[in-house]
C-alpha cells in the first residue's frame, strides 16, 4: 500500500466511526421532513418545507384526554392513543403533551424563529 493511502486510512476510519455514532444518537427519535403536512410523535423533530404546514400528531397511550401545548400557547385537548390533526402551523414550535411523561416534538417551519424550546 502506498504512503498516501496509509496516511488517509486513519482519516477514513475516524469518519466512519463518527457517522456510526451520529446514526446511533439520531435513532432514538425520528427526523421527519415533509412538504404541506407532516406526522409527528413525541420525541420527533420535523422540518416542513411549506408555510403553513398541517401537523398530525400521534398521541401517547393512556386514558382520557391530554392537553397539547405549543411554545407559549395551548393547542387543544386530544384523546390518548389517537392520531390527531392539531392544526396548520405558521411558526416553528415545540409540541408538548402535558402530564404524559413523554418528550416534546419539534416542528420547524421555513422563515421562522428556530428557538422553539
Amino acid at each position: 500500500m502506498s504512503d498516501e493511502r496509509m496516511q488517509s486510512l486513519p482519516a477514513w476510519s475516524a469518519l466512519a466511526v463518527t457517522i456510526c455514532l451520529m446514526v446511533g444518537c439520531a435513532s432514538s427519535s425520528d427526523q421527519v421532513t415533509a412538504w404541506g403536512e407532516i406526522s409527528l410523535a413525541p420525541g420527533d423533530t420535523g422540518s416542513c418545507s411549506s408555510n403553513p404546514c398541517r401537523v398530525f400528531f400521534e398521541m401517547p397511550d393512556g386514558d382520557g384526554m391530554y392537553r397539547v401545548t405549543g411554545t407559549g400557547f395551548t393547542i387543544g385537548d386530544y384523546p390518548a392513543g389517537e392520531r390527531v390533526m392539531i392544526g396548520s402551523f405558521f411558526e416553528s414550535t415545540a409540541i408538548k403533551v402535558e402530564d404524559a411523561g413523554v418528550p416534546p416534538a419539534y416542528i420547524y417551519i421555513p422563515g421562522t424563529a428556530s428557538d422553539v424550546h
